[in-house]
Order: C-alpha cells, then sequence, then structure tokens
C-alpha cells in the first residue's frame, strides 16, 4: 500500500511558504552575487529542516500524537528561521542558528526514540555538529559568520554522500517522498505568483503592467508544465526502480530540487522587477535572475535525467542555452517583451516535447497493435 501525505505535514508546509517568501526578500534587496550567496546560504538549513522532516515521514509513521507534535515543533523552529532570515546577517543571527539547531535536535528525537545506539547520518551530524555551527556562526559578525554558516550548509548536504553505504539499506517508500519534493515545487512556484501580484496590486493597473502579469504568469505556467508533465513521474519511476533508492533521494530529490527550488526563487525575484517596471530596462543583476534562474531550472533536468536514466535531456538543455542567449537583449528591450521572448522559449519546450511524447505513444501502441 502506497504511503499518503498526511494531513500534518501539508499543515507543515505552510510555514515554508512564509520562508521562501522571506528568502526572496533578502534577494530582492540584493542582487548582487553576494547577495545570491547569502540568500542560498540561509536557505539551505530552512530547505534541510524541510527534507530532514520528509525523510522522517516516508520512513516512520507520523500520523500519530507525538509525531504529529514534533513536526509540529519542527515546523515552530522553520518559522523562527524564516522570522530571521530578513536581518539574518544582522541581529537575528542567533535566533537562525538557534532556531535550526532546535529543528534538528526536535528530528533527531523522534528518529532516534528507542535506540540505543545512535548511528552516523545525517540527523545525527546536523545534531552534534551543524547545529552547533550554525548557532556560533549567529554569535560572530561579518564574513566569520558567512563562512562558519557556509561550511556548516556545505557539511549538512555532504553527509548523505559521505555516509551512502549505510544508507542504502534503508526502504524508502516510492510514492511519499516525489510527491512531496512536488508539493515543495507547487510552494515554490506559488511564491512566485505571490511576489507578481503582492508588486502589480501596489501599482497602477496600466495596460503594460497586465501584459507583465500575464507573461509573468504564463512563465510560470511554463515552468510548472516542465516539472508535472513528465518529470515529477520520471522521478517516481527512477525511485521504484532503483537499485539503490538513496542514490536517486540525494542526487535527484535533495541536491537536484534544492536547484529547482533556488532557481524559482531567482525568477520570482527577477519577474517582480518586471512588473514593477514593465516598460522600463532591467538591470543586468535582475535579468540574470530572470534569464539565468530559467536556464539552471531547465539545466537541472538535465542532470537529473543524466542521473536517473543515464540519457541525455537535448531539448531542455537546449532551452536553457536559449534562455541565457537571451540575456544580453534583456537590458537592451522594454522589460515586457523580453519576458515574452523568455515564455516563448517555455512554450518551444513544452510543445516540443508534447509532440515528441505524444508521437512515441503512437509509434509504441503501433507496434503492439
Amino acid at each position: 500500500m502506497e504511503k499518503r501525505v498526511t494531513w500534518a505535514e501539508l499543515f507543515f508546509d505552510l510555514v515554508f511558504v512564509f520562508a521562501v517568501t522571506q528568502v526572496s526578500h533578502l534577494l530582492h534587496d540584493d542582487h548582487s552575487w553576494g547577495g545570491v550567496g547569502r540568500a542560498l546560504i540561509v536557505f539551505v538549513p530552512i530547505y534541510w529542516a524541510w527534507v530532514g522532516t520528509s525523510i522522517h515521514g516516508n520512513t516512520h509513521d507520523v500520523d500519530n500524537p507525538v509525531d504529529r507534535l514534533g513536526v509540529f515543533g519542527v515546523g515552530l523552529a522553520s518559522l523562527f528561521m524564516a522570522l530571521a532570515v530578513p536581518y539574518a546577517y544582522e541581529d537575528r543571527g542567533v535566533l537562525l542558528g538557534a532556531a535550526y539547531w532546535a529543528a534538528r535536535l526536535i528530528l533527531a528525537a523522534l528518529v532516534f526514540r528507542g535506540w540505543r545506539n545512535i548511528p552516523v547520518n545525517t540527523f545525527s551530524v546536523s545534531v552534534v555538529v551543524t547545529g552547533p555551527m550554525m548557532l556560533a556562526g549567529g554569535l560572530l559578525d561579518g564574513w566569520a559568520r558567512i563562512g562558519l554558516w557556509a561550511a556548516a550548509a556545505a557539511i549538512d548536504l555532504l553527509v548523505p554522500r559521505l555516509v551512502r553505504r549505510r544508507l542504502a539499506l534503508i526502504k524508502f517508500d516510492t510514492h511519499h517522498l516525489p510527491e512531496r519534493f512536488g508539493l515543495f515545487q507547487i510552494i515554490a512556484l506559488g511564491e512566485s505568483v505571490v511576489a507578481v501580484g503582492g508588486v502589480a496590486a501596489g501599482e497602477s493597473l496600466t495596460a503594460a503592467r497586465l501584459l507583465a502579469v500575464a507573461a509573468a504568469f504564463a512563465l510560470v505556467c511554463g515552468l510548472w508544465w516542465v516539472y508535472f508533465s513528465y518529470a515529477a513521474d520520471g522521478i517516481r519511476h527512477a525511485l521504484a526502480t532503483a537499485t539503490v533508492q538513496t542514490d536517486v533521494i540525494r542526487t535527484v530529490l535533495a541536491y537536484g530540487h534544492l536547484f529547482l527550488i533556488a532557481a524559482v526563487i531567482a525568477v520570482a525575484v527577477g519577474l517582480a522587477e518586471v512588473v514593477a517596471h514593465p516598460g522600463g530596462h532591467l538591470h543586468m543583476d535582475a535579468a540574470a535572475l530572470l534569464f539565468g534562474g530559467t536556464a539552471l531550472y531547465l539545466g537541472t533536468f538535465v542532470y537529473t535525467r543524466w542521473r536517473m536514466f543515464r540519457t541525455p535531456a537535448y531539448g531542455r538543455g537546449a532551452a536553457a542555452l536559449a534562455s541565457l542567449a537571451l540575456l544580453p537583449l534583456a537590458v537592451l528591450l522594454p522589460a515586457v517583451v523580453a519576458l515574452s521572448l523568455l515564455v516563448l522559449v517555455l512554450v518551444a519546450i513544452n510543445v516540443v516535447e508534447t509532440v515528441t511524447v505524444g508521437r512515441r505513444a503512437r509509434v509504441a501502441a503501433d507496434e503492439v497493435a
């Protein structure tokens, strides 16, 4: 029997709607490469707390009072992390670090309750290593804080690879985890719509701005289509047929979706700039977030498809390159026109894939007949 996402998990996800919005605001305030790096550093512990909770929910029965309360506790800690994000590099660093450590302590208590021998895995390492590092980083200033937090993020992300042999022994439900990560993808895409609507609602609704809103929504729909038309089913199939399930979970779900969600956050910030100034020209940093974020999103599917099936995704790779090729034009054309060109790239790749898959299905049906 397939494991389903529980109501408690869905409620828990509401915290991360706010968390993604907070990271988007942080990136909106600083479009530079340094700003991108700082936004990513604070996003990783938030994302990793969500991943840890989802892994626990996949491998344990969480539809009971103790685990529900534990999930809510992680949710509260994650809410504190989200509240800390706007001033994480100022006076809320301790709050971010302490909240992350608290989230990991709660998860460890849920995972290891009743165990006499605690193994070295992502949960134990976060309790004794990266959680304290995050708190210590909050007590430091400037580059020392950034460096220690970046190191903690890197360790958290590397641990699943280092303990691969131990994780390979765990049996995961093949329906629950793809659904959980798909829901997080929906959260990120939804935040893009909120960002666009929030900017438009506070401005005069000129014809150019309404056109920009329509183009922005079309782009988000195109991103949704790229993921949920074929990739979501492909992930579920890869996890169900993998010899070592943890390899798919680590590379495609944990790492791949970090790139996918980060890309959507970048796109959301770029879309907000277009809607704010539809007739103006995008600055290079905002254009890089919009067009580079779209390219990263599409390019990540090239990586995930290769990791799952060892086959190239030529179409999505070409669309990623096309998105990057449009970047020089993005600063020369009116923002709404530049966005419309990017929408055409998404429409083209989705139409090509739909036609190609349909043709292959007809050929397969004819061969069976």
